[in-house]
């Protein structure tokens, strides 16, 4: 089984190729971050312009480097939502029509589940298992149980983790993309110089809130000296957010790794995905309560952590596997909650 798979929800425009034996012969990712950076943060109108200039080529590099033609895909998978509706609409109508000329079958993936298979493909790891997603739009501890069978056990009850790091990184001038900024100003900073609050942190459930966190920050940096801010102090104050988020992730992790526990005693493992799960800080305290919780603790790549084609393809994959295909009519959508998938959608 060889299957292409098309992502274009945000600001990447990605494509791969992958068989079924989880080998990625090819994984082309055309970065948007140039375009962007200018404004800061992702401007929808230009990610779909970028999108539908860049779709044919970055195709046609992923089947090159695959060494892969047309007539031997046995399927095409591409993301129909949830994310920005012009980049969704140039990636899931090329994926049609490409399944249409070659008369194969039509994956309609939703992207939060590309990222929740990942590890399936990175690490063959068998159902239950507990994911934290964090990116800079979904923040979730989600229970997948099986294909199309998720369970929310926690998520934001306001701003998305990506969204707080990019946010400060743009108070403090670091530049776009902000995540990467934070923890690489951060490694340079001198913790415990900033007091900052840690929301929910020892409350019950895993629910997450990050709003009053970036408002803490937001006031630290308007209370600095009119100016330029000096470099040591940026440096500080995000190593003071980069902890408290990771002291946050840990505790929210935890209440959901007992309710996970409670269903599977026996089995499982802690996985975490999404752009913000490439962050160290992040990855060492969901270690630190995966081994309290005697979990293993498994986290893709880096590569394959951010907004990708072959967690797409590996998606079409599963879901053909089991005969889950689409009609060509499938209408993409802007929001799509993981929760409301089902094995046909």
């Amino acid at each position: 089984m060889i299957i292409l798979g098309i992502e274009t929800s945000c600001d990447e425009t990605a494509a791969s190729i992958v068989t079924g034996e989880g080998e990625i012969l090819s994984n082309v990712i055309f970065s948007q971050i140039e375009e962007h950076a200018p404004y800061g943060g992702v401007v929808p109108e230009i990610a779909a312009r970028a999108h539908l200039e860049a779709i044919d080529w970055v195709i046609e590099k992923a089947l090159k480097d695959a060494r892969i033609e047309f007539d031997q895909l046995n399927g095409v998978a591409a993301t129909c939502g949830p994310g920005l509706i012009g980049g969704v609409l140039v990636g899931s109508m090329t994926g049609k029509a490409i399944a249409a000329a070659l008369q194969i079958p039509f994956i309609a993936v939703n992207h939060l589940e590309g990222h929740a298979l990942t590890a399936r493909l990175t690490d063959q790891i068998n159902f239950p298992y507990l994911l934290l997603l964090a990116s800079g739009g979904h923040t979730q501890l989600i229970a997948i149980h099986d294909i199309g069978s998720y369970e929310i056990v926690g998520g934001t009850i306001d701003d998305a983790l990506g969204e707080a790091f990019d946010k400060t990184a743009k108070m403090l001038g670091l530049g776009f993309p902000g995540g990467p900024m934070v923890e690489k100003t951060a490694a340079q900073g001198i913790l415990g110089k900033y007091k900052l609050p840690y929301p929910l942190k020892g409350r019950k459930g895993a629910n997450f809130s990050f709003s009053g966190l970036k408002t803490a920050v937001r006031q630290k940096i308007e209370g600095m000296p009119a100016g330029k801010i000096p470099f040591q102090e940026k440096a500080n104050l995000c190593a003071d957010f980069q902890r408290v988020v990771a002291e946050i992730v840990e505790d929210r992790t935890i209440n959901a790794i007992e309710v996970f526990k409670k269903r599977y005693p026996k089995g499982g493992a802690l996985v975490a995905a999404g752009g913000v799960a490439a962050n160290q800080a992040i990855r060492s305290a969901l270690k630190k309560a995966s081994s309290t919780a005697n979990l293993p603790f498994i986290v893709p790549p880096p590569s394959l952590c951010t907004d990708n084609g072959a967690m797409i393809a590996w998606v079409g994959i599963e879901r053909l596997t089991l005969g889950c295909t689409n009609e060509l009519d499938f209408k993409p959508r802007p929001r799509w909650p993981l929760n409301e998938i089902s094995r046909y959608h």
